[in-house]
């Protein structure tokens, strides 16, 4: 939480749009609540269709919708703390109501308490809860007065229940990174999953420097504040990008949103002009691109992946970005496909995961993953390796990856397919910046962490056939 320095407010200016953006949010969260869809997906799809929205509306939707998801479980505690009600034991709507509004007074500077208070009674009394409207008022006002002086677990002797409140991150996943991690690692993975997320943009990567200056342009003229990486010249950070639709930029295909840690699987695989490349699990389609630009026009790049909607999205991209040696095929990672036995240069394996790296951009992911969906994963993934595998031509690369953390998904994986396999894991050395070295590069894998690589949690590991 930060102060909010004693500042007078400013006076708020009109909603010209006329759509109650916290109406909105909250009809978003109970539609997350309820699950069969991911927080991602219904929150980009209303402001699909909310598009008209200003810019500013459009920031105050998501940042109400992200933030209460992202740190649920400390609002719980809070709420819990001036509540006579159990935060499991309340209606839906006022629990999200509840939430939300907490969000507002605990982390939102610029939204003075009493009209986050108000704005959640009117909400109460507009959606059939009248009878609930003192009780809303009550919760919220009693937050107001005891904020900053809730007791929380006491880091020392309730270290696990303190972090879990603290960053919101339920309790077996922060003995999981401890064990696994280590506690000074964990602690940092999850600072960084509650940092700001920029968006991140891989340009061509052999764009005139005309070409450079025409996107930093572009960008820049609409507000948004440009990060070039110090890793990879060619991957810029943005802060303020609101869409891209507009984009001319984007729309002539100078660039595409990719985040780091895709863009380096693609480095690790070391694809050279005219491989050709399968790639089993295209989708979303970051890591075919890049290794269609990788291959060339000599080359040729195979996408594969089970969903046609998301293979018709890769097609669109392809076209954009002029990906001449792309070929996107619906086809399901576990099913063999002899006609391909043996003849790929590369086979790029970033198999269906628990995503528990991406848990900063997915808010969702901490709260519907266990480990028992974790345990139920590894066949899945097993069998993919194991189909995947029968691809590669002697002397050829598997690039195994995931985007979590997870060492049964990640190095236990590893080490079974090792055990079964004529392969053997290649140093990520020579292919990998200088700011993403460890120990383990050496040994053919890497794993990158939120929080100290400036990424999502990814996993990559390269494999060579004997």
């Amino acid at each position: 939480m930060t102060e909010r320095g004693g500042k007078p407010q400013r006076k708020r200016r009109q909603n010209r749009s006329g759509v109650n953006i916290r109406e909105l949010a909250l009809d978003t969260l109970l539609a997350i609540a309820r699950g069969g869809e991911r927080s991602d997906r219904i929150i980009g799809g209303t402001l699909d269709k909310y598009d008209y929205l200003e810019a500013r509306e459009k920031a105050l939707f998501k940042r109400l919708t992200e933030g209460t998801l992202e740190r649920r479980i400390e609002l719980d505690y809070c709420i819990g703390a001036v509540s006579s009600v159990p935060v499991g034991k309340m209606k839906p709507l006022i629990r999200e109501l509840l939430r939300m509004s907490a969000y507002q007074i605990l982390f939102m500077d610029g939204i003075p308490d009493r009209a986050a208070c108000d704005e959640a009674v009117k909400l109460a009394a507009r959606r059939s809860f009248r009878s609930l409207k003192g009780f809303v008022n009550g919760v919220l006002r009693s937050l107001c007065g005891r904020k900053g002086h809730i007791v929380y677990p006491d880091p020392e002797t309730e270290r696990t229940a303190y972090l879990s409140v603290r960053y919101s991150m339920p309790a077996w996943l922060i003995e999981k990174w401890d064990n696994e991690q280590g506690r000074e690692c964990t602690e940092r993975i999850l600072r960084g999953l509650l940092e700001e997320k920029p968006v991140t943009i891989r340009l061509r990567e052999r764009l005139s420097d005309t070409e450079r200056a025409t996107v930093r342009r572009e960008l820049e003229s609409n507000g948004v504040l440009i990060r070039e990486s110090a890793a990879l010249p060619f991957v810029w950070h943005l802060k303020g990008l609101d869409g891209l639709k507009n984009n001319r930029a984007f729309a002539a295909g100078l660039f595409t949103v990719q985040d780091m840690s895709s863009v380096l699987a693609v480095e690790s695989a070391g694809i050279r002009e005219g491989d050709f490349v399968l790639d089993v699990c295209a989708a979303p389609g970051g890591k075919a691109l890049f290794a269609a630009e990788k291959a060339g026009r000599a080359g040729r790049v195979l996408a594969r992946d089970v969903s046609g909607r998301k293979l018709a999205l890769l097609e669109e991209s392809g076209r954009r970005m002029r990906a001449d040696a792309l070929t996107a095929e619906q086809w399901d990672a576990r099913q063999p496909d002899e006609s391909l036995y043996g003849r790929a240069d590369v086979v790029l394996a970033d198999v269906p995961c628990s995503g528990l790296g991406v848990i900063g951009k997915k808010q969702d992911i901490k709260y519907r993953v266990g480990p028992e969906e974790i345990k139920s994963l590894l066949p899945l993934q097993r069998q993919i390796l194991e189909t995947a595998q029968r691809y590669v031509k002697p002397g050829g690369v598997l690039l195994y990856s995931t985007c979590t953390i997870s060492r049964a998904e990640n190095e236990e994986m590893l080490q079974w397919f090792l055990e079964r396999f004529p392969f053997r894991a290649g140093s990520l050395r020579p292919f990998l910046p200088a700011l993403f070295s460890g120990d383990t590069v050496d040994s053919g894998y890497f794993q990158l962490l939120p929080g100290i690589h400036d990424t999502d949690g990814f996993f990559m590991a390269r494999l060579i056939r004997e």
